[in-house]
């Protein structure tokens, strides 16, 4: 009896555990499968995309794709990290062959960030399907806008094959762009962190005229996605969307360090094993910041002592001390301001140290860029303090999630 019991708890244990690792969500491109891709018969198909687009099996969807009977992919269109994720962060990507299929893979990060109507010529659809992280800067956002720009200039359908949030769609944080720090790493007036999936953001960026011409656009939906959603909640698995986010938990990290890390002034932990999730440098007394961060009484954050050495980047085989963020709850936490924290308290602590008085200055037109204006910068430095540009960085919030809200596929 005794043994029966106990090979009846661990089937249960093993059932329980194989439904926890089947997938919740379908996201677009299992939903376009599942319609026979209907949507895309009988057209020419462009293809924008790169490794994390797959689906539930971790095939591709540009096999997916070139293998479907009904549908005519003729050409691939490379972000930044290129179709393959042969290209590291930064570099520029090249027009070239796809080795695996023989279509002809065109560059959108390089000397041409706009697919051209040369490219476009043979095309009736522009087709959209990248794993993005949340946050404004990240680049494949600004892709999508400008190849929707494209598309409509060249008279052609865009379809988005949607895919989950991993900051979840609740949280929003972070002032619009002004119109003089419109660039790359922030093309739209959005908040650095914008709380839609990209169907939801491709519907936004059409209907509230943020393109220079709107166009035809069509998002095919996920199944089972729902806003307070975490990514592991998904079921869904994780393809790294960068060499830097490795997973899901570094796309939540991003926002709290990345605006910081573009000064290059202290390590973030890119470079070392947890990338985004922490803040030092050589002269910092890890117990001391930890206990002046902590005491801040941040909502959902604990900061902890770390010490380590980078194995490469910022801080390279040198010994530093910090901090790393711990976010305890995750929907208290305002993730964008963590880092602001951080340099007020170092401020603080260490005045010869503040940020703006060592900073390269080379640098500051990327942190203002990201930032979506200088006036983050210059406002915190004349005190160093977050208080003083609370209100610009939260002012927006209420009024985009209205709008937003227009555009919400998923309750």
């Amino acid at each position: 009896m005794r043994k029966s019991v106990i090979i009846f708890s661990i089937i249960c244990l093993f059932s329980a555990y194989s439904c926890a690792q089947k997938v919740k969500t379908k996201t677009g491109i299992e939903v376009l499968k599942e319609q026979n891709f209907k949507e895309l018969e009988g057209k020419r198909v462009g293809l924008i995309t790169n490794p994390t687009g797959v689906d539930s099996n971790m095939k591709s969807v540009i096999d997916i794709l070139h293998e479907a009977p009904n549908v005519k992919l003729v050409a691939l269109f490379a972000p930044e990290h290129g179709v393959r994720g042969d290209a590291h962060a930064g570099d520029e990507v090249k027009n070239e062959t796809d080795p695996y299929t023989g279509l002809p893979v065109y560059s959108l990060h390089g000397k041409t960030r706009v697919p051209t109507p040369d490219m476009l010529k043979d095309i009736d659809v522009l087709v959209y399907d990248i794993q993005d992280i949340g946050c404004r800067s990240f680049t494949y956002i600004s892709t999508m806008g400008l190849a929707m720009e494209a598309a409509a200039e060249n008279n052609i359908e865009f379809m988005v094959l949607d895919r989950p949030n991993p900051l979840g769609g609740l949280k929003v944080e972070g002032g619009l762009v002004d119109e003089k720090f419109v660039s790359f790493v922030s093309q739209f007036k959005i908040p650095y962190i914008y709380g839609l999936t990209s169907g939801e953001l491709a519907l936004l960026l059409n209907g509230e005229k943020m393109l220079k011409k709107q166009c035809k656009l069509q998002v095919i939906k996920m199944k089972n996605w729902k806003r307070k959603m975490t990514y592991e909640q998904t079921g869904l698995q994780w393809i790294p969307s960068s060499p830097h986010i490795p997973q899901p938990v570094s796309a939540v990290f991003y926002p709290v360090s990345g605006i910081l890390g573009e000064l290059g002034y202290m390590s973030i932990g890119v470079g070392y094993t947890i990338p985004f999730q922490m803040f030092a440098t050589e002269w910092i007394k890890a117990d001391e910041l930890a206990k002046s961060l902590n005491q801040l009484n941040l909502p959902g954050i604990h900061f902890r002592p770390i010490y380590l050495k980078p194995f490469y980047s910022v801080g390279q085989g040198k010994q530093l001390e910090g901090v790393q963020v711990h976010i305890m709850d995750y929907e208290k936490a305002r993730l964008s301001e963590i880092q602001f924290y951080v340099m007020q308290e170092v401020a603080r602590l260490y005045p010869d140290k503040a940020v703006f008085d060592n900073a390269n200055d080379k640098r500051y037109r990327m942190f203002d860029q990201v930032s979506g204006s200088d006036y983050v910068r210059l406002t915190f430095a004349k005190n160093n303090k977050f208080d003083d540009i609370k209100d610009f960085w939260y002012k927006e919030t209420e009024p985009f999630k209205k709008i937003s809200k227009k555009y919400y596929l998923y309750k």
